[in-house]
């Protein structure tokens, strides 16, 4: 490897550095056993990017293993994440399998982990195997290699709850899980981002308390059911949104023209998605929060995220892939219609 390649790819190990808040981590995880009081029950959970010492996904797991009545934790983490453990290249690996081990470190408050094998990057052998003896993976995967990560789940079937930059449920390889309802939005909704706790001195939002932050447009994403995309959204007629005080200046928006090359209307935001149009719309991806899978039907995305996504919708003579309307280009789009059961 080069000396520029080396320096790339320590930069995005460093960009990836942001740690996920406990308040956040237990606001997203208490919804699922709010919706199922024994979605961990006797489950083996394996944390793969979480270091025993500081990961708030770790002390989460433990503070709550017994509760939980989980049945067995591993929390593995990479070397390079600290100047010490670059110096031995070996990752970290701590075991939980007991409720009486889980009582002994809340008590003791001390986590007695130990060096792998490897250098705990979750593409090596050691990781995987871990991997596959999981039921459950849980983490804040480096967003740099969120594609990889995705990949190395879903080849192994598992369940997970993971967090994601916002923009990645339009990448070529999230887009098709999320269109086939494969996977969907965790609990936690899209808006603001979320806080993270960041070591980059460089690039801080923030201070609080002494601790820099940065917040970061990103997304809680899972296969495990937590309720609230069930919950189907309110919506008016084309007319009575149309005449609105509140949406009077919704053409300004483009909400309800069609696009130039795509045989669909523009729907600017979630709120002007109307009760009684049956074609197709496109919405912001921010849409997904909300998405009720017994109230729309997701037909495709803009081309530009990939080839195909469209299903047909767009003109390719355009030759341009992201949505127009009278020459001007918009943001990303994914493209939905009612079901009919549900629109009224």
């Amino acid at each position: 490897m080069s000396f520029n390649e080396k320096l790339k790819n320590a930069k995005k190990r460093k960009n990836d550095e942001f740690y996920t808040r406990i308040i956040d981590i237990e606001k997203e995880i208490s919804a699922y056993v709010k919706f199922n009081p024994n979605v961990f029950a006797g489950k083996t959970i394996l944390l793969p990017c979480d270091d025993p010492e500081w990961s708030n996904f770790v002390k989460y797991f433990i503070e709550n293993f017994n509760d939980f009545k989980l049945g067995k934790l591993i929390c593995t983490s990479y070397s390079g994440n600290s100047p010490a453990e670059q110096n031995t290249r070996k990752g970290k690996v701590f075991i939980l399998s007991s409720k009486t081990e889980a009582d002994m470190v809340k008590q003791s408050n001390i986590i007695k982990w130990e060096y792998l094998n490897s250098d705990g990057d979750f593409r090596n052998d050691e990781i995987t195997k871990f991997r596959d003896e999981s039921d459950i993976i849980i983490t804040n995967p480096p967003f740099s290699l969120f594609r990889d990560f995705l990949s190395w789940i879903t080849e192994a079937d598992k369940k997970f709850i993971i967090i994601g930059n916002k923009n990645c449920v339009t990448y070529k390889e999230v887009f098709p899980l999320v269109k086939n309802n494969l996977m969907w939005s965790g609990f936690t909704k899209w808006s603001g981002g979320m806080w993270f706790e960041t070591k980059n001195n460089d690039d801080v939002d923030k201070v609080i308390d002494g601790i820099n932050m940065k917040n970061i447009s990103s997304i809680w994403l899972t296969n495990i059911e937590h309720g609230s995309r069930y919950n189907t959204i309110s919506l008016s007629s084309m007319n009575e949104i149309l005449y609105s005080s509140k949406t009077k200046k919704i053409n300004s928006k483009d909400s309800y023209n069609q696009y130039d090359n795509y045989n669909a209307i523009e729907i600017s935001f979630t709120k002007f998605i109307p009760s009684d149009y049956n074609g197709i719309m496109g919405v912001p991806i921010s849409f997904l929060d909300k998405y009720c899978p017994r109230q729309f039907e997701i037909i495709g995305a803009t081309e530009s995220e990939g080839k195909g996504f469209s299903n047909g919708l767009w003109d390719e003579t355009s030759k341009i892939a992201q949505p127009l309307i009278q020459g001007k280009k918009l943001y990303k789009r994914i493209f939905i219609k009612h079901k009919r059961e549900i629109a009224v």
